[in-house]
């Protein structure tokens, strides 16, 4: 072979071969371009369905807040969405005509009522109601008969609450030495034409009943007495001014307490500087469960100033939310800060559309947390007693969940509803767990919103206060009378009395006249 001609074979081979290395290198990164590309792709979705879960995470807590219950239920059921709906146009055509084909049959679980196996009692009517007797008797009467017992049937019935005036007729007796006269009663406002029923109907309409002051001014119009709405209002007033010394011996006695539960609520307040704008003010709110006892303080401000003020040198335990002010005040306080459960099932609650599964496991085992607080109270067991049921049957079910949220934390992203859940728990988990060393602290805040509920119901009918001194006063008329309230005592009946005595009690006894119940 010629040398010429085999050397040009041996390029040629050559050149094949680098041409198929090349070609395979091209393919190669080909491919590495495109399962890079991938990955890339396969992030941007997870990131937007990330993205999605979280905006109609946000959309439903903004559909609960116009449209929802204030509460939540330890159950999986989905809202009504037709409740909750923002009428937001989409397309449902295909839907509709499914639905309108089908009829579907289901039964709600707890909402049917048995049928009584007896017939209903009517029931007995109080026997502290006075009775108006009506004697029936027949038109006839046959000569010769014997009355020999009387059949008795009663009806409740109601006449509408009047007014009355009390006149004071005082006989004046006179001689050559001697003036005589007697002294009037001591009244609560001297001045004021109002007695002390009066005056105490008006505030239980306002601040039990959540009947706003104008409206009652319409209700004495039509009863002939036209009384001005100043003059309703300065009643309130003066009347505030005259219990002052109660609402300063009531708060003396809710900070006594070794164990307080803390909350705030907003309440608006009419700006009097910016005319048509309200001002967004707070009643910060403290219980005493151990004497059912609860104090209003209203402050202008969330900030930490006023319930620094107030929990000024507290020692005690005290329970609250996550808010951190709460924690800011415990760090300067000798203050034990316990934190709240409800608070932490809620978030579990919240993240059941997004992820049902874990946040229905997280409820069961929460579930099982209140199912032991249920079982002592139902066995009115003693503080010793609740301590050691909780050691025994709470702190298992704590250890338990608290393993599971640390490794379910480890994967879920951090703005996810479920994720939020296991942050809120496990950032919090030593004030979680601390109710259960002491039997006389309770699982959650519940007690304390409890009694903030009047608030948000009179919220919804007179919309804002008038002032910040308005304010104030409300915050005083809401402490004394929640706490008649916790401790089942008639508010209208205890206020008029009050009214009644208080100009004549001595100041050192003034915790005397305090709605409070001796226990048993």
């Amino acid at each position: 072979m010629d040398i010429t001609l085999a050397v040009m074979l041996i390029y040629t081979e050559l050149y094949d071969i680098c041409i198929c290395n090349y070609i395979v290198i091209d393919y190669q990164q080909l491919y590495e371009q495109e399962l890079a590309s991938k990955q890339e792709l396969l992030e941007v979705v997870e990131h937007w369905k990330t993205s999605y879960q979280l905006l109609k995470y946000e959309l439903d807590q903004v559909k609960k807040l116009i449209y929802g219950s204030r509460h939540e239920r330890f159950t999986t059921a989905p809202q009504n969405a037709a409740q909750l709906s923002l009428d937001i146009q989409t397309e449902t055509v295909q839907a509709t005509s499914l639905t309108s084909a089908q009829q579907i049959k289901y039964t709600r679980k707890g909402t049917q009522q048995p049928k009584p196996s007896i017939a209903p009692v009517r029931t007995k009517l109080p026997d502290n109601l006075p009775r108006v007797p009506v004697v029936l008797e027949p038109t006839v009467v046959p000569e010769g008969t014997v009355k020999i017992r009387e059949e008795q049937s009663e009806e409740l019935d109601y006449q509408p609450g009047h007014f009355f005036v009390r006149q004071y007729i005082r006989p004046v007796y006179v001689s050559k030495e001697t003036f005589v006269i007697a002294d009037l009663p001591s009244r609560p406002l001297p001045k004021a034409i109002a007695g002390a029923g009066l005056l105490a109907q008006i505030v239980i309409d306002k601040y039990v009943d959540h009947l706003p002051l104008h409206r009652q001014q319409q209700r004495f119009n039509r009863e002939g007495l036209n009384i001005p709405y100043s003059t309703i209002t300065d009643w309130v007033s003066n009347t505030c001014t005259l219990i002052t010394p109660l609402y300063e011996a009531l708060k003396k006695l809710v900070l006594q307490s070794p164990y307080l539960h803390a909350d705030e609520t907003p309440i608006k307040v009419l700006d009097k500087d910016k005319q048509g704008s309200t001002h967004r003010g707070f009643y910060w709110v403290y219980h005493n469960s151990l004497d059912d006892l609860v104090f209003f303080d209203y402050q202008q401000g969330r900030g930490r100033e006023g319930p620094q003020q107030i929990l000024e040198g507290y020692g005690g335990y005290l329970q609250t939310d996550g808010y951190n002010v709460y924690t800011i005040i415990a760090e300067q306080t000798e203050a034990t800060l316990l934190h709240c459960w409800a608070h932490g099932r809620r978030y579990f609650y919240d993240a059941l559309q997004s992820d049902a599964e874990q946040a229905q496991h997280g409820l069961t085992l929460i579930g099982k947390l209140y199912e032991v607080e249920r079982q002592a109270k139902e066995q009115n067991l003693s503080f010793d007693q609740i301590k050691d049921l909780r050691e025994s049957q709470a702190v298992p079910v704590l250890n338990e969940l608290k393993a599971w949220m640390t490794q379910g934390y480890i994967t879920a992203k951090p703005k996810t509803p479920i994720g939020k859940a296991f942050a809120y728990c496990l950032e919090r988990w030593d004030k979680l767990i601390i109710y259960t060393t002491n039997g006389k602290l309770n699982i959650d805040n519940n007690p304390v919103e409890n009694s903030i509920r009047p608030v948000a119901i009179g919220r919804k009918n007179y919309l804002f206060a008038g002032s910040h001194e308005a304010a104030k006063r409300s915050a005083m008329l809401y402490s004394l009378l929640g706490t008649c309230k916790l401790h089942g005592i008639n508010p209208f009946e205890w206020l008029r009395d009050s009214l009644q005595k208080i100009n004549d009690h001595p100041i050192n006894r003034i915790h005397e006249l305090l709605p409070i119940k001796p226990k048993e």
